[in-house]
């Protein structure tokens, strides 16, 4: 199923309950965009290439979501009313709840990006960010919920993988200090609250075989999407994982490096493994 907006991979096997989805590797910019910020600067804000590394997904039985349009433009990793006042013309015509990350910058309409560097120039009129919360938000979030109710009503279960690439200097952009290096993947589940424990130990245990670093929340535990999917009380399971840019690719150039095949190649071996485990889950 192809939009304008993202795209739909339906299963090419057999079907399992596996969702996932890529909501910010989109480098499709709108023309109504009119950001002041260059796009080399704006770049750094996108997930590049993350849903060609997951593009296996579909080959194993599941769906993958991938947005077209970048996160800085509007993200789909936030509430509807997480929204800067003071990027408006005017009052928002209902409360708003803007949270950490909108305080750094990155709410459901980016501030700034890269170091603090504004992104506008302008005040972004109410009709403006309206139209592309109608435009691009609740499509891809109706997309989302139908594929994920859909399976979970079919199977009685769920799985759902939300898929993100993380900067090398991730800690600094989150202005936290640590003494340990970034790990090459985080897993993110919320603290435990969206995700079986078997799951994550699954994926740990594989990406930490092909000789990976591996972390779990942190510092990414993961935001609305796997807070809202993940429900382990409904048998729908949910979790974040972050990828470091560098082992796939050149952060200032966005360009794939040599790397990029062997993380694929890892993803194939480990989203069999993970059709293997849906499988025999699913029939317990």
């Amino acid at each position: 199923m192809m939009d304008a907006l993202y795209t739909l991979h339906l299963p090419a096997d057999d079907a399992i309950p596996l969702v996932c989805d890529s909501p910010h590797s989109g480098t499709d910019y709108p023309e109504d965009f009119r950001h002041a910020v260059p796009r080399a600067i704006l770049r750094a804000a996108e997930d590049t290439h993350v849903e060609a590394l997951w593009a296996g997904v579909p080959r194993v039985g599941g769906t993958l979501l991938e947005a077209h349009f970048p996160r800085s433009y509007l993200d789909l990793n936030r509430m509807l009313d997480d929204i800067d006042p003071e990027l408006l013309e005017s009052a928002w015509p209902a409360p708003l709840h803007p949270g950490e990350k909108t305080r750094l910058g990155s709410g459901l309409i980016w501030r700034s990006v890269k170091g603090g560097t504004p992104i506008y120039d302008r005040k972004l009129p109410v009709a403006e960010v309206r139209a592309r919360i109608e435009r691009c938000y609740q499509p891809y979030h109706a997309s989302l919920q139908q594929a994920v109710q859909d399976a979970h009503a079919r199977f009685g279960k769920l799985w759902h993988l939300n898929l993100h690439s993380m900067p090398n200097n991730a800690y600094e952009r989150l202005k936290i200090r640590s003494d340990k290096p970034l790990a090459d993947f985080v897993l993110g589940d919320r603290d435990g609250t969206t995700c079986e424990p078997g799951f994550l130990d699954l994926v740990e245990s594989h990406l930490r075989g092909c000789g990976y670093t591996v972390a779990r929340n942190d510092p990414y535990k993961g935001v609305q999407l796997i807070a809202n999917i993940g429900q382990p009380a409904l048998r729908r399971y949910s979790m974040q994982i972050e990828i470091r840019r560098p082992i796939y690719m050149d952060e200032n150039t966005r360009e794939r490096n040599a790397n990029f095949g062997v993380v694929r190649r890892d993803i194939d071996a480990l989203l069999t493994r993970i059709a293997a485990y849906i499988r025999d889950a699913v029939v317990r």
